[in-house]
């Protein structure tokens, strides 16, 4: 069963929307308090900095359900390739407005859709990541032959 089944098991069964908990990452509420969106990303590096001085706990690596889990930390094989390909997309697709009308617009999206999922990070080694390499390395290929 995935997420989407489960919810749908739970909802048949009675489990409204606002019976579930509202959940966010610990240190998220303190960035959100202090930036609004639309400040642009320099006010937004200034909060960061701010809030990482004041609280030495303060971190933007990410979190887990237990709460101490860097999700950058050891993972750069992974998230380096997923990064690359973000990055590549604004560079030869947003950045110079191509239509989003256009079939290599929509297939070097769906690839680098695709290759974003946590899924291969949270396993770190592995098929999984392998996985993700592999789609990453095909987004790569897409967006530097296509545009």
């Amino acid at each position: 069963m995935n997420g989407t089944e489960y919810l749908e098991h739970l909802f048949a069964n009675g489990i409204t929307e606002g019976d579930l908990p509202v959940i966010q990452p610990i240190f998220q509420k303190a960035i959100w308090e202090r930036f609004k969106p639309g400040e642009g990303r320099e006010r937004l590096e200034q909060v960061i900095t701010e809030l990482k001085k004041e609280d030495g706990r303060f971190t933007m690596e990410g979190g887990s359900w237990t709460n101490n889990l860097s999700w950058v930390r050891g993972y750069q094989d992974v998230l380096g390739p997923l990064e690359e390909v973000s990055a590549l997309f604004f560079e030869k697709v947003l950045r110079p407005g191509i239509p989003s009308s256009e079939h290599r617009y929509r297939n070097a999206l769906f690839h680098l859709m695709c290759s974003q999922t946590s899924c291969f990070r949270y396993w770190g080694q592995g098929i999984w990541t392998e996985y993700g390499k592999e789609l990453c390395r095909r987004t790569r290929e897409i967006l530097l032959n296509d545009f």
